[in-house]
Formats: C-alpha cells, structure tokens, sequence
C-alpha cells in the first residue's frame, strides 16, 4: 500500500510542511493495516475498508496538520465514513428496489478463495456483531484490529481505565448474541 503523500504531495521538498509529511507518512505505515482491519470487520468488504482507510488518511493530509489524537481521530473519521457510504449504499437499494428490472442487483460470482464455511462463519459473528452496541461492536472490533487501550479509550471518548471492563462486558454480551443466533461456537 503505498501512502497518500507519495501519490499526492502538493509541496516541495524542505517546505514548511515536511516535518508533518514525515509524520503522515510514518503513522500511514504504523497504523493503515490496524485501521483497515478494523473497517474490514465492520463493514465485511475489504476494498470499501481500503478505500475508507485511505480517504481518512487523505483527509489528514488535507489537514495539514496533527491532531491531539492522530489515532482517535482517524478512527472517528474513518467510522463517519463507512456510515456515510451506508446511508447512500442503502438510498440507492431502496431507489433500485422500486425500478422494475432486475439491473445493478446481481451479487455477481462468489469469490473462489472465500470458502463456503469461512463466508458462513464471517456471517455469522457480522449479525451477533450487529447486535450490539455500536459502541461495544467499535471496542471490539478496534481491539481485534490491534489498538491498544489508550488508543481505543481515545477513539471511543471513555477513559483508559474503563476500556478493559468495557471489552470484556462487550465480549460477554457478542458470546451471548452468538450463542442465540447460532448455537455454541465449533
């Protein structure tokens, strides 16, 4: 993945905004991976988290400069994002729902990596997700993304210390939604 600053700097070389390109591009190499696995998990579509990830980044770059909570800040941006592409996702279904044909609402062929049990799988712990909170679903899947307490504590405006008892209420509560969607887990 290549950074946003290498496919679109605006500035030359030793302007004043070097020390923030630095940083930008330093923390797109230290952090896209965590905040597209996050997107993945909550959106199940990987070039849609790609493409949301990137945009976040690119939004700081417009920025031009480093919030308090680079990390925080992203992940908000990043989440109003996806809720933004699922609003217009959803008009346009409702729009093609109406029309007459049968146009733009194939699925199209399945994925041949995608197992049929791993799809199945996915689909499951996606609606036991959606049953809870959005804010226990965002801690757990920030912390399975590979955040760190500070940095979900900072995501989700709640203090460190609660981070630890709100993942292991949310992990309780996700258990649960699993076990009466779907039954004990293999």
């Amino acid at each position: 993945m290549r950074s946003p600053l290498t496919a679109s700097r605006r500035n030359g070389p030793g302007e004043s905004t070097a020390p923030f390109a630095r940083a930008l591009d330093r923390l797109f190499h230290e952090r896209f991976p965590g905040l597209y696995r996050y997107l993945h998990r909550l959106s199940g579509d990987g070039p849609l988290a790609e493409d949301i990830a990137q945009d976040a980044f690119l939004r700081l770059f417009d920025r031009g400069e480093m919030p308090d909570e680079p990390i925080a800040w992203l992940i908000t941006v990043a989440t109003n994002l996806l809720r933004d592409d699922r609003r217009r996702t959803s008009r346009r279904l409702r729009l093609m729902a109406g029309a007459d044909d049968d146009v733009g609402r194939s699925a199209g062929p399945p994925d041949p990596d995608t197992s049929v049990v791993g799809a199945e799988r996915q689909r499951q712990v996606q609606e036991a997700l959606e049953r809870l909170s959005p804010r226990d679903r965002q801690a757990l899947l920030l912390r399975h993304s590979g955040f760190s307490y500070r940095e979900i504590a900072a995501a989700l405006n709640m203090p460190e210390t609660s981070v630890g008892t709100t993942l292991l209420r949310a992990g309780v509560a996700f258990r649960a939604s699993y076990e009466e969607l779907h039954g004990e887990p293999d």
